[in-house]
């Protein structure tokens, strides 16, 4: 099948790495669950878990199982450390990073978290992790499938009917495997004109604590004609893993940030990782985020609090490095899916140049041309990237509280330079 790339005109992309390798910005909007849908049992929130430690700085002690750092570490990470440097000096507030390898762990902070009070960058920073949280979903669709309770290549309009309607689309013909490496056709809602103008400039301040259903979120999406018939080309559309995660919600009877926390969050303590549903504030520890919302003198906005819903399942996540670490490595070790659910998630579709993409993972090809799979994620004030080696073996997640260029961060850690 040859499937064509459709490229956006606005870069309003949930930060895939895909989008990202072409300058992609996803402000993910406010939006409010507004109760928990019809089948469905308690808040679509999830459950946070545990403070994860307080700040840290450059090489701190590796948590419990790690190798000890030494002088080496340092010296391993020295360009990785000079990347996070050179984003601050181009404009990115703060950096915090992590990398967990055969040598142990290595953190690094680099720039300021909160611009008012010159607070630095915590090394265990939470923060907005954006559509990173795709992985996630895409996750426990797989384990749905290895229990036999759904099929990839069930047709959405079998889990929810009547939802997707409009110029273009047939439910019947698009399957969850659409949805999940993107090559559904459906309209990414971020995309929507009347909704981008509101919710992607400086108009966003006004409407930060908007409230919106995941069900209007896919209306937005729909009302624009499909991008192309399923199977027939690739587009980034966030509206797909609106649609996933309510099938979730219809497979198990529970939310989908429940069914994240029961099957993934605890199994593999994830004390910093929540779906915070409608919750506007993030979680201490934590620094400020900012974003320019398209200002035209690059004036900075403190876009900490906002309502997330409006980014269900595909950005309302939020977690730390350590905790997005531990979760791709275990994902590429095989300890969340079965062997072949996981050989299922890994083949990939042509996307962006330099990256393809699996269900729900990507797979991202370094300067030094090594290939790395995870995540990447943008949302107001927030750019985060995990990357981990095909073994699992050598894990990198970062976050900047500001715009910025993630790509020089990750081949300096897995190429060196």
């Amino acid at each position: 099948m040859t499937v064509r790339v459709v490229r956006s005109v606005r870069t309003g992309v949930t930060g895939a790495l895909v989008a990202a390798a072409v300058t992609a910005t996803l402000l993910a909007t406010p939006a409010d669950a507004a109760g928990a849908r019809a089948g469905t049992s308690g808040a679509r929130a999830g459950t946070s878990g545990a403070v994860a430690g307080t700040s840290g700085a450059v090489a701190e002690a590796p948590d419990t199982g790690a190798g000890v750092l030494g002088a080496d570490s340092g010296r391993r990470h020295a360009k990785t450390r000079a990347a996070l440097d050179a984003a601050v000096a181009a404009g990115v507030p703060g950096a915090t990073a992590r990398v967990d390898d055969k040598y142990g762990v290595w953190k690094a902070t680099s720039g300021l978290g909160d611009l008012t009070t010159g607070a630095p960058r915590g090394g265990h920073d939470r923060y907005r992790v954006g559509s990173v949280t795709k992985t996630f979903v895409a996750t426990v669709l797989l384990q749905l499938q290895g229990e036999d309770r759904i099929d990839l290549d069930d047709p959405v309009e079998r889990w929810l009917p009547g939802l997707v309607r409009g110029e273009g689309y047939d439910a019947r013909r698009i399957t969850v495997r659409h949805l999940l490496n993107h090559t559904s056709g459906i309209f990414d809602f971020l995309e929507d004109r009347r909704f981008a103008d509101t919710y992607l400039d400086e108009d966003f301040l006004d409407h930060r604590y908007d409230s919106f259903t995941p069900e209007q979120l896919v209306a937005t999406g729909v009302r624009n004609k499909a991008r192309f018939d399923p199977g027939e080309g690739w587009d980034y559309s966030n509206t797909n893993y609106v649609l996933a995660a309510l099938i979730i919600e219809e497979v198990t009877g529970r939310s989908y940030g429940e069914e994240i926390r029961r099957r993934i969050i605890k199994p593999l303590g994830l004390r910093a990782t929540s779906v915070p549903g409608t919750e506007p504030t993030l979680p201490e520890p934590s620094s400020r985020a900012y974003a320019t919302l398209g200002s035209p003198d690059g004036t900075l906005h403190d876009v900490t609090e906002l309502n997330p819903s409006g980014s269900f399942g595909s950005g309302e996540m939020i977690s730390d490095s350590r905790d997005l670490t531990r979760f791709y490595s275990a994902l590429l070790r095989g300890r969340l899916l079965p062997r072949e659910q996981l050989a299922e998630m890994m083949p990939t579709v042509p996307a962006r140049p330099g990256a393809d993409y699996g269900l729900g993972l990507q797979r991202w090809r370094t300067s030094c041309g090594t290939p790395v799979w995870g995540h990447g994620g943008e949302i107001h004030g927030s750019v985060s990237v995990a990357l981990t080696s095909p073994d699992g073996r050598h894990s990198l997640a970062f976050n900047f509280n500001g715009e910025g260029d993630w790509q020089p961060v990750a081949n300096a850690e897995f190429c060196g330079r």
